[in-house]
C-alpha cells in the first residue's frame, strides 16, 4: 500500500520548510531510519529519515522548493507496487457486493442512513438496502462508503511567497529572497513587540574585579579555552535567577509556568540570522564547563547543525553586543520567555568612590521584561542580584 511522506514539524512553531536536497531519487529502495532528504528549517538544516521500508515511488516537492508542515512531499511504495491512478477505486470489486445497485428503483431509507449519506455526499437513488423490503439502513451506507472510489488528490503546490511591489523612488537594487530563518525571525519579533508589554530596567556594573579575576583564571590556558566576559555574564544571570526564582517563569496565556531548572538562551549571530542555543542548568555549571559548552553550541550554530533540543525552550535570554562597541541597547523578548538581558561594551568611565572620582571599567546592561508575568520590583531584584554577582565575581567560582 502506498504511504505518503509528509513534512513533519521539526521545531516549535515551524509552519513550513525548504526541501534543500533529496538524498535519494524516485525508484530507489529506502529503509526505515535512512536519511532521505535534507530539510532547511528556520533554525538549521536537518536530515529527514524514512519511516518505512519500500521504494521511493514519487517526489512531489523538488530540491529548493518550500512545503507546508503536513504537506505530502513524496510517496513510498511496497516492492512490486505501482503508483495509484487518479480516480481509481480502492475497492472496485467490492462495490456491488457490499451494496447492490438496482435499475433505478428507489427504496426507503432509515433517518440515520439518510443523515449519514447526506454528510458523506452519497446519492441513495437506486440503492437496494439490506433491511426489510429493501430498506436502506446504517450498515448499507457504511458498506457503500467503504466501496466508494477515493480519488487521489493531486500534490498540493509548494507555497511560494509572493514578492511585494517595489516602493516608488527606490534606485538600483538586488532583491534577495528571505531565508527560512529570516522569515521566522521577522514573524516572531513582530509578534513579540506587538503582543508583549515590554518595560526596561538598566544598571551599570563595575568590572575591575571581574577583569582581574578573569586574567588570573585564564593564565596558562590555551586561547581556545579562555573564559570570556560573556561567560561570566551568563553565569551571573543564572545565579541571579537562582536567587530570584520568581522571575524564572514563562507566560502561557491563562497561566504562568514556574520553571524548576535555570536554562539560559544565548543569542548567537550567524550568517542566516540570530539563533539562541541553550545552556541547560547554567547555574550548576562551573565557569570552565559553561565556557566550553557555549563555544561548542556557537560553533554548531554557525554550521547550521544545532539539534532542536539545543535551541528550543529556555527560560531567560542573554544578548551581548559589547564586542561591537555598543554601549546600551534594549532587546526584544524571546517569547514565551519573560526576560532578556541586553549587554553593552565595557568602557573606562569616571565613577564616584566615596569622596573621590576615579576611572573604572563599567558595563551597562538593560533588562527587557514582560509585565504580564514579571512586575517592576521583581525585575529590579533580578538586576540587582546580577550586578552584585558581576561586581563580586569570586562568588561565581563557588
Amino acid at each position: 500500500m502506498a504511504i505518503d511522506i509528509t513534512l513533519p514539524s521539526l521545531s516549535a512553531g515551524m509552519e513550513d520548510a525548504v526541501i534543500a536536497k533529496w538524498l535519494v531519487a524516485a525508484g530507489d529502495p529506502i529503509s526505515r531510519g535512512q536519511p532521505i532528504a535534507e530539510v532547511e528549517t528556520d533554525k538549521a538544516t536537518m536530515e529527514l529519515e524514512a519511516e518505512a521500508d519500500g521504494i521511493l515511488g514519487r517526489i512531489d516537492i523538488a530540491d529548493g522548493q518550500r512545503a507546508n508542515v503536513g504537506q505530502v512531499i513524496a510517496v513510498v511504495l511496497a516492492d512490486g507496487e505501482t503508483l495509484p491512478v487518479a480516480g481509481a477505486s480502492r475497492a472496485a470489486t467490492a462495490a456491488t457486493a457490499a451494496a447492490p445497485l438496482s435499475t433505478g428503483r428507489k427504496h426507503a431509507a432509515s433517518p440515520l442512513a439518510r443523515r449519514l449519506a447526506a454528510e458523506a455526499g452519497l446519492d441513495l437513488q437506486g440503492v437496494t438496502g439490506s433491511g426489510p423490503r429493501g430498506r436502506i439502513v446504517k450498515l448499507d451506507v457504511q458498506r457503500l462508503l467503504a466501496a466508494t472510489p477515493a480519488p487521489v488528490a493531486a500534490p498540493a503546490p509548494a507555497v511560494q511567497p509572493q514578492p511585494q511591489a517595489v516602493p516608488p523612488g527606490i534606485g538600483p537594487h538586488e532583491a534577495r529572497p528571505l531565508s527560512n530563518m529570516r522569515r521566522t525571525i521577522a514573524r516572531r519579533l513582530v509578534e513579540a513587540k506587538t503582543s508583549i508589554p515590554h518595560f526596561y530596567l538598566s544598571v551599570d556594573c563595575e568590572l575591575d574585579a571581574l577583569l582581574a579575576l578573569r586574567a588570573q583564571v585564564n593564565e596558562g590556558r590555551d586561547k581556545a579555552e579562555r573564559i570570556s566576559i560573556n561567560d561570566f555574564v551568563i553565569k551571573a544571570a543564572a545565579r541571579a535567577l537562582r536567587k530570584v526564582p520568581a522571575a524564572n517563569v514563562i507566560w502561557n496565556g491563562d497561566e504562568i509556568l514556574q520553571l524548576s531548572d535555570i536554562d539560559i538562551s544565548v543569542a548567537v549571530a550567524t550568517d542566516g540570522g540570530l539563533i539562541t542555543p541553550i545552556l541547560r542548568g547554567a547555574d550548576r555549571m562551573s565557569l570552565g564547563t559553561l565556557s566550553a559548552e557555549m563555544k561548542a553550541l556557537a560553533a554548531r550554530a554557525h554550521q547550521g547543525e544545532l539539534r532542536p533540543e539545543e535551541y528550543q525552550g529556555g527560560g531567560f535570554s542573554v544578548s551581548n553586543l559589547g564586542m561591537y562597541g555598543i554601549q546600551t541597547f534594549s532587546a526584544i523578548i524571546n517569547p514565551p520567555q519573560s526576560c532578556i538581558l541586553a549587554v553593552g561594551a565595557s568602557l573606562r568611565r569616571p565613577v564616584g568612590r566615596g569622596d573621590q572620582i576615579v576611572l573604572a571599567d563599567v558595563m551597562s546592561v538593560t533588562l527587557s521584561v514582560d509585565h504580564r508575568s514579571v512586575d517592576g520590583a521583581l525585575g529590579a531584584q533580578v538586576l540587582a542580584a546580577f550586578k552584585n554577582n558581576i561586581e563580586n565575581p569570586m562568588s561565581l567560582l563557588i
